[in-house]
Formats: structure tokens, sequence, C-alpha cells
């Protein structure tokens, strides 16, 4: 049998030389990004695959966004009815004060000054801004919902709506961020600044305070159920929020799986593939540094 020498191997020994240096450049990268799939052409399933992940990140990092600024809205919301609720819990106390009939009528206008500067209060509670946008106003939120009206019966008027938002808190799921302010304040079954009023003009005139005073209850009951609202949606925020984290935790943990490089292994690699381009270079220094038939005849 007769072995066939190859009289060009350079060409083998250029190869041989470039692959030794693509691998230990393959693994000097995979050391310096700490993944095993930097390239399409590494692994094309694990690129996919990561890629899809990456973008349920970037939606999962949009929903904390949406849940973060919303849960600032919300407090703020359930700040203001907290106070609100303050309010009319003084309200109560006053106007049961004023229904003493052993009080003469400078003390009831005393009381009346009194209910008058919780009206005032209240007006500035329904008018509470959250980064520029009122809270209480439906969806026209650049326009303050509630302003002193005299003309009115309730004295004031409401220049919002009863319209609603929602914003998407995970795939597939949107919750209702908001209630109208004049469903809140103004309510049929309850309205407080139509009970406030009452309540002053009955201590100035004496008449139908009792009445008054169990509009003002009416109102108190009608504000505290409005307020659930509130109080379930930043829970509902909570709740999904930590949801989102742990999901960004599987994500994450799902990237490492798919191009997470073992270090210790890609360490090995790199030790081999350091040991094989030396290798190759030196076999090519000693091929090229051999003499040729071409040397010997011309000796």
């Amino acid at each position: 049998m007769i072995n066939r020498i190859n009289p060009n191997v350079v060409p083998d020994l250029v190869a041989a030389i470039e692959q030794a240096q693509q691998n230990v450049q393959n693994t000097t990268q995979q050391m310096a990004t700490g993944r095993s799939v930097n390239n399409l052409s590494d692994n094309p399933a694990a690129a996919a695959a990561y890629v899809n992940t990456s973008a349920l990140l970037s939606q999962n990092d949009q929903f904390q966004t949406n849940l973060t600024d919303l849960q600032g809205k919300l407090q703020a919301a359930d700040s203001a009815l907290n106070n609100a609720v303050q309010l009319m819990t003084t309200a109560i106390s006053v106007g049961t004060e004023g229904a003493n009939g052993t009080l003469s009528a400078a003390d009831r206008q005393a009381v009346a000054q009194q209910v008058q500067g919780l009206q005032q209060q209240m007006l500035a509670l329904a008018n509470t801004s959250y980064e520029g946008t009122y809270i209480f106003a439906g969806t026209n939120v650049t326009t303050q919902p509630f302003l002193a009206d005299s003309t009115s019966a309730s004295g004031v008027q409401y220049n919002g709506n009863s319209n609603t938002t929602s914003v998407q808190i995970s795939e597939g799921q949107s919750m209702q961020t908001n209630v109208g302010g004049n469903q809140i304040f103004t309510n049929g079954s309850g309205n407080i600044f139509q009970a406030l009023n009452d309540l002053v003009t009955a201590l100035n005139s004496g008449a139908g305070i009792d009445a008054a005073n169990s509009e003002v209850q009416r109102a108190f009951s009608q504000l505290t159920t409005q307020r659930v609202f509130y109080g379930n949606a930043l829970n509902q925020v909570q709740t999904s929020q930590s949801f989102l984290s742990q999901e960004q935790v599987n994500l994450n943990a799902q990237q490492t799986q798919l191009v997470g490089a073992d270090m210790t292994q890609v360490i090995a690699e790199q030790s081999q593939a350091q040991l094989g381009e030396q290798a190759a270079l030196s076999a090519t220094g000693q091929i090229l540094s051999l003499p040729t038939l071409l040397s010997y005849i011309k000796s």
C-alpha cells in the first residue's frame, strides 16, 4: 500500500492554527460573559429560547413598572380617604355636640364654624393630586374636580366624570385603578358635601340638627364603603408584585440554564485550547523549518 504525502501542508497548518485560536477566543469570551452561548451559531435552539425569555423578562419589567406607579397613586388616594374618614368622624362628634339642647345660639354658630372648617379641609382632600394629575376626577385628571359653589345645595360643583381607568399588571390581567370622585364624595346614597352643608345650616338655624347628623352618618358610611376599593386595590398590587418578583427569578434561572457557562469546565477547556494553540504553532514552526527536496538538489 502506498501512502501519499501532502506536498503542500501550509493550508492545513494555517487552518489548524486558526481553529486553535478560535477555541481560545471562544473560551475567553465565555469567561468574560459567563455565558456558553454568545452567538446564534453556538447553539441556535438555546439562543432562540434565550431571546424568548428575554422578551418575557422585558414584559415582566414593564408590568412591575406599572404596578410601582399604580401603587404610589393608590397610596395617595387611600391616605386622602383615611384623612377624609377622620374629618367625618370629627364632624359626627361636633354635630352631636351641636345637638345639645343647652347650647346657646352663639355656641351653635361656633360649632357651625368648626363644621365649615371641616368642609374646607374635605374639599382640599377631594382635590388631591398625584404627580400632577387629580386622583378623584375620573378620567378628567387635568381639571380640578371639585370647586366651591355657594349656589349648589351641596356647596360644591363636580367637574370630573364617572369614568374609570385600568392598567395591565400581568399577561392577560388588568385592574381598575380609580373610582370617580362623584361616587366617593357626592354619592346619592351619602353625599359628604351635602351632609356637611346641611349640618352647618341646621346649626346656624337651630332646627333639624338631628336629621343633619343622621345625614352625616350616612355619608360617613358611604365614604368607608367606597374606601374599600383602594384598600383592596393595594392588596392586589402587593400580591401581583410578589408574583412578578418570583416570575423574574424563575425566568433568570431559565436563562442561566439555557446559556450559562460552567466556569470550571470553561477554564479547563481554555487551558486545553491554549495547549492546542501552542502545539499547532510549534508543529508549524518545525515543519516549515525542515529542508525541502529542492534544497538537497541544489546542494
